[in-house]
């Protein structure tokens, strides 16, 4: 029996894979375009661009009215191959993929 417990010996996120979402729809890769504009490559490499200005800025924007700031919008990440932001703010991937591969962009309104 060990007498001692060492917790740097059994590290279980080393045993469990990182989960890599690879759906067609999900978003590969994401980067900063100007005027609250993204662009957006899927899985499958489909790749187009998300339009907000209009929608963020609108009386619609609800929650979505935080990412106004270009500070917090220029906080774009990756989460599950879902577009997201600090405060639990993300884009229903699938949604963009649907618009992106019928017209390009996504606009959101």
């Amino acid at each position: 029996m060990c007498a001692y417990a060492n917790s740097e010996e059994n590290l279980s996120f080393e045993i469990v894979p990182a989960i890599i979402p690879k759906a067609a729809w999900r978003v590969a890769v994401v980067s900063l375009l100007p005027g609250f504009r993204l662009s957006v490559r899927f899985n499958d490499g489909t790749e187009g661009t998300v339009v907000m200005s209009g929608f963020i800025h609108s009386p619609r924007a609800g929650v979505f009215e935080a990412l106004r700031d270009e500070n917090l919008f220029s906080q774009v990440s990756l989460h599950y191959g879902a577009v997201t932001w600090p405060g639990d703010l993300d884009l229903a991937p699938d949604a963009m993929y649907e618009d992106i591969c019928r017209t390009g962009e996504c606009v959101l309104k």
